[in-house]
């Protein structure tokens, strides 16, 4: 059974921590944010829309299987809880793959252009993947794994040199999205204020926007940083994917491995989204989750296209 096969699938004791990643067909990937929920007032149920307004028995006769997926998994368009088997879900993730998702091949990659405001970015409605997280979370060594080319995405020593928006296109066809990062110590006030500022802009305003990738470092504790910035975009409803990097590694001085640290930010998250996002760890080093994320970039790609 799905239930029973959990273990094997993802390798990770994670799955009863997550709440529903299903969404309605009109937005894929629609998050329900809540301020400050309680799990000693919010009843443990599945959502309104998960429950058949034509059965009033749907509760009572939901299979266990539909029952995991709705509560655990990020069932994307196209896809029905009930019809969810252990094959659909892709390793070390809560992602299952659904009939959107097509050619995940990255065939060609350029550089077009840095910008400093989100008016200034390419206007060809090509569909984008926005890149976010702290300035040494491993954004360039992502996208350089991504698209299997070491320069794409310049990589530094030190944090936050990029301080631009910086599109790469591939295949022609869709857009990485190189945003600052933030967080960056040695930077001024006046920079981190401007930094947000038009970022913050870039994420409100770009229609084209698919998904935020947002970089989480799993090989250290949660960041209040991180979470204030996963809260934000949540209360925006900007969709996103939650990218645990750093897979590989553990930091003795911190004392836990990367499951334990992922547990409890997606812990810490759970208390403010009715529907949690969808997330999957990765490694730029060993390149763990390179495939998987692409094949899900591509079902929310050609999604967004219809």
């Amino acid at each position: 059974m799905l239930l029973k096969s959990l273990s094997r699938l993802h390798n990770l004791p994670l799955a009863s921590l997550f709440s529903p990643t299903l969404s309605p067909k009109s937005s894929p990937h629609f998050l329900s944010f809540s301020a400050r929920l309680s799990h000693s007032t919010t009843p443990n149920r599945s959502p309104p829309h998960l429950i058949s307004a034509s059965n009033a028995t749907a509760k009572t006769s939901i299979s266990d299987s539909a029952r995991f997926a709705r509560t655990v998994l990020f069932v994307p368009p196209g896809v029905d809880a009930d019809d969810v088997s252990e094959e659909m879900i892709l390793p070390g993730s809560n992602i299952v793959l659904g009939p959107y998702a097509g050619d995940s091949r990255v065939k060609e990659v350029e550089f077009v252009k840095s910008s400093a405001r989100a008016r200034d970015c390419p206007k060809d409605n090509k569909p984008e993947f926005a890149i976010l997280g702290r300035s040494n979370v491993g954004k360039s060594s992502l996208i350089n794994a991504l698209v299997r080319k070491k320069e794409v995405a310049l990589t530094s020593k030190k944090p936050g040199r990029t301080q631009l928006i910086n599109h790469f296109l591939v295949n022609k066809s869709w857009y990485i999205v190189d945003l600052p990062g933030y967080g960056f110590a040695k930077a001024s006030e006046t920079a981190r204020m401007d930094w947000s500022s038009f970022t913050k802009g870039y994420f409100i305003n770009r229609d084209t926007l698919v998904a935020v990738l947002l970089l989480v470092d799993a090989s250290v504790p949660p960041q209040k940083i991180d979470l204030d910035c996963a809260n934000w975009l949540g209360r925006n409803n900007i969709p996103m994917t939650f990218v645990f990097t750093k897979c590989d590694k553990m930091k003795v001085s911190k004392g836990k491995r990367p499951d334990e640290n992922i547990k409890e930010f997606l812990q810490l998250i759970r208390q403010n989204y009715k529907v949690h996002p969808s997330w999957i760890m990765t490694s730029s080093v060993t390149g763990l989750g390179r495939d998987e994320l692409l094949l899900h970039m591509s079902q929310l790609r050609n999604y967004w296209d219809q």
